[in-house]
C-alpha cells in the first residue's frame, strides 16, 4: 500500500527546509518527513502520522530549539483549525518563504528568471479576509452547533468562538453565529455559511437542506438585525441564493484609486483580501501603462476587478469571461461607472478561441488573470494578438511557471520582472504576478 498510519513513538528532528505549504522538512531513515508546526532551523520532538512510498508526514509535538524566526501564534485555535498553517512563522518570514517559492518554480518549471524582482505586496496581516466558507455541524457530545474553519487534515469543524483572520464584523461572530444556528430546527440540515464582506455590508449566505419554519426565520431575522448583517438563504445550486428580505442592497467593493466601485453577489468570486487587492489592481495598470488609443485585453475578467480600473486611463479595455453571469455583472458595473470603452465578452478560455470575433482584434498589451489550472490553451491567441507587454497574475506558482515558460521558450517573450502579493496570511498560499516583453527592451 502507498499510505499506511505510522507508529506513534517521538522522534527527534533536525528541520533542514520549509516545503511550499509550510511543513517544515527534514530526512530521516533515508526519507524525507514533512513535519506540520517546524521551522527551518529548529529542533523538535515529533511523532510521524502518516507513512507513504514517497515520504513520510508528522505533527510537532515539542519545539526543543526554536528558530528566531518562531512567534507565538495569536489564534487560541492555531494547529487544531486549518484555516492557517503559518502563525508560527514571522510574517515577514512568511513573504521571504512566498518569494522563494515564486523563484524556484521558476526555474525549476518554467527554466526562467526575471531580469528584476518585484516588492512583494503586503498589507494587514489579520482581519483581512472578506470572503470564507465555513462549515457548521451540531456535535451531540457538546450538545451544541459548531461553526468555523475545518480541523486541520480532519473532516470536523473546529470548535472556535471568533477568527483573527476574518474581516470584521464576520470574525467576531463565530460563537454568536452557532448559537444561532443551534436556536432552530435547522441545527442537523444547515452544513455551511459563506461569508461576504463588503464594503458597505457583510452577507452570510446559509445552506438550509430543509424548509425554515416562520420561527426559524424570526431566529435569522433577529441575528441579522442585531449584528447589524445581510441574511441569505441557499436551499439548492448558487442561483437559488435570495436575501431573507428583499430590502437587502447590493454588496459593493471600491477601489478609489480608480473611482470605481464594483457591484457583487455574495457567493460571486471577489479577491479574498481587499486591501491586497487594491494594491494589485494598481501595480497591474502601472505596469501595463495603457494609454488612450491602446487596446488592452483582459482574460478571465470575473466582474471587471481590472478591466474597468484599466479603461479609466482611457484606452479600450476588452474583458472575456467564461460565466455569462459574471460577464453580465461586468457590463452592469461598466454602466454603473459611466464607462462606455470597455466591452465584455463570454467565452471558454480553455477552448480554441482563434475564430471569436474578439481575438481577431490586434491589443497592445494583454492582463491574464486566471484560476488555478492556468492559461496554457490561450497563450498561442495571446502571443498571435501582437501585444508588446503582457502581466499576468496568478494564484499558483507552478502552473504560472509553466505558462511563462512557454511565453518565453515558444513566444518570444522576456520575463521582465516577477513578485509575490502576500494575498492570504498565515497560510501556504502564493499569489503572484509577472510582466512578459515582446521585444525583450524596456524596462519595469
Amino acid at each position: 500500500m502507498s499510505r499506511r498510519r505510522a507508529s506513534r513513538e517521538p522522534e527527534t528532528f533536525e528541520i533542514a527546509d520549509l516545503a511550499h505549504d509550510g511543513r517544515g522538512v527534514v530526512t530521516a531513515t533515508g526519507k524525507r518527513v514533512f513535519v506540520h508546526g517546524a521551522l527551518p532551523g529548529e529542533r523538535v520532538r515529533a511523532v510521524r502520522t502518516k507513512r507513504r512510498r514517497g515520504h513520510d508526514e508528522a505533527v510537532t509535538l515539542e519545539v526543543l530549539d526554536a528558530s528566531p524566526d518562531r512567534v507565538t501564534a495569536p489564534c487560541d485555535v492555531y494547529g487544531v483549525c486549518g484555516g492557517c498553517s503559518l502563525q508560527h512563522l514571522e510574517p515577514a518570514r512568511q513573504v521571504e518563504a512566498k518569494s522563494r517559492v515564486l523563484e524556484e518554480n521558476l526555474a525549476r518549471i518554467g527554466e526562467v528568471a526575471p531580469d528584476a524582482w518585484l516588492e512583494p505586496l503586503g498589507g494587514p496581516v489579520l482581519g483581512y479576509r472578506r470572503r470564507a466558507r465555513l462549515g457548521v455541524r451540531h456535535v451531540d457530545k457538546k450538545e451544541r452547533v459548531l461553526v468555523g474553519f475545518r480541523e486541520r487534515l480532519k473532516p470536523y469543524v473546529a470548535d472556535m468562538e471568533r477568527c483573527l483572520v476574518l474581516a470584521p464584523p464576520a470574525g467576531e461572530l463565530i460563537a454568536p453565529l452557532a448559537e444561532m444556528v443551534g436556536a432552530t430546527s435547522l441545527k442537523r440540515s444547515l452544513p455551511q455559511v459563506e461569508v461576504a464582506v463588503a464594503d458597505n455590508r457583510t452577507a452570510l449566505v446559509l445552506r438550509v437542506l430543509d424548509t425554515p419554519t416562520a420561527d426559524d426565520l424570526a431566529v435569522m431575522d433577529r441575528f441579522g438585525r442585531t449584528h447589524d448583517v445581510d441574511i441569505y438563504l441557499q436551499p439548492g445550486g448558487p442561483d437559488t441564493v435570495r436575501p431573507l428580505h428583499e430590502t437587502a442592497p447590493p454588496l459593493v467593493y471600491r477601489l478609489p484609486e480608480f473611482d470605481v466601485e464594483l457591484e457583487f453577489k455574495p457567493t460571486d468570486f471577489v479577491q479574498v483580501n481587499g486591501e491586497i487587492n487594491r494594491r494589485m489592481v494598481c501595480r497591474t495598470v502601472e505596469l501595463l501603462a495603457p494609454a488612450p488609443g491602446e487596446r488592452v485585453l483582459d482574460l478571465f475578467c470575473g466582474l471587471g476587478n481590472f478591466t474597468l480600473p484599466l479603461a479609466r486611463s482611457g484606452a479600450m479595455a476588452v474583458g472575456v469571461e467564461g460565466d455569462a453571469g459574471l460577464v453580465q455583472q461586468a457590463r452592469d458595473n461598466a454602466r454603473r461607472n459611466g464607462l462606455d470603452n470597455v466591452e465584455f465578452h463570454v467565452a471558454n478560455l480553455f477552448e480554441d478561441c482563434t475564430e471569436l470575433p474578439w481575438l481577431r482584434s490586434a491589443y497592445d498589451k494583454v492582463l491574464l488573470d486566471p484560476p488555478r489550472a492556468g492559461a496554457l490553451e490561450i497563450l498561442p491567441a495571446v502571443a498571435a494578438s501582437g501585444a508588446r507587454r503582457l502581466v499576468y497574475v496568478s494564484c499558483h506558482p507552478a502552473t504560472l511557471a509553466r505558462d511563462v515558460g512557454r511565453l518565453v521558450a515558444d513566444h518570444g517573450f522576456r520575463l521582465a520582472a516577477a513578485g509575490v502579493m502576500d494575498m492570504f496570511p498565515h497560510t501556504g498560499h502564493v499569489e503572484s504576478m509577472a510582466v512578459l516583453e515582446r521585444d525583450g527592451k524596456g524596462g519595469v
